[in-house]
């Protein structure tokens, strides 16, 4: 297991492989990136704003999430007659990314949780192709099946990177005596 870890550490140290932590390659691109989805017609920053004023509830989440604004400023954002500042446009930006992503990940953690039933993911493991021949070494395409995300999820919705890695350590773990080989990947799939 040393010899492994130290292979591992000199590659990336010498940047020859590429790989990613498998914590970030499991949360990589959930949907949350370009923010709401933009209805025909209608602007990025009326968007963002529809997408924060459509529910009592948004409105709740959005203050909290800190667009700290008056109803009123609101409306006349939404109407119109006045623009927001860099630094509103700063916060409903914000604002806008934490609310998606808290949606999202309500939604995800259903979906990958599958009433206990899980999700089968593949782990690709990482690209040695740059890695001299003595070097590398064998490191398999894998599948395991993740039953509980709630953990994955919680870091990914929080944007903790730590406890996403730790987390996910936690599920690689069961791929038995090489869990290590798989902490850094190319790619994670899995269908959500």
């Amino acid at each position: 297991m040393a010899a492994t870890w130290y292979v591992r550490r000199r590659a990336f140290e010498s940047g020859r492989a590429s790989a990613v932590r498998g914590g970030r390659a499991a949360a990589r691109d959930r949907g949350v990136a370009d923010g709401p989805r933009r209805r025909p017609g209608v602007s990025g920053l009326m968007a963002r704003l529809h997408y924060l004023t459509r529910s009592d509830h948004a409105r709740q989440r959005a203050r909290e999430a800190g667009l700290t604004v008056t109803d009123r400023t609101l409306r006349a954002w939404l109407e119109g007659r006045r623009s927001p500042s860099k630094a509103n446009l700063r916060r409903i930006e914000e604002s806008c990314r934490t609310v998606r992503r808290e949606n999202v990940a309500r939604y995800l953690l259903a979906r990958l949780n599958r009433a206990g039933r899980g999700t089968r993911v593949e782990i690709h493991p990482l690209n040695q192709s740059q890695v001299s021949g003595p070097r590398q070494r064998v490191v398999e395409y894998r599948t395991l099946n993740v039953r509980h995300w709630d953990r994955i999820v919680a870091a990914w919705a929080a944007g903790d990177e730590r406890e996403l890695d730790d987390a996910w350590v936690d599920q690689i773990v069961d791929l038995g005596s090489q869990w290590g080989q798989y902490e850094y990947v190319t790619n994670i799939g899995f269908a959500a």
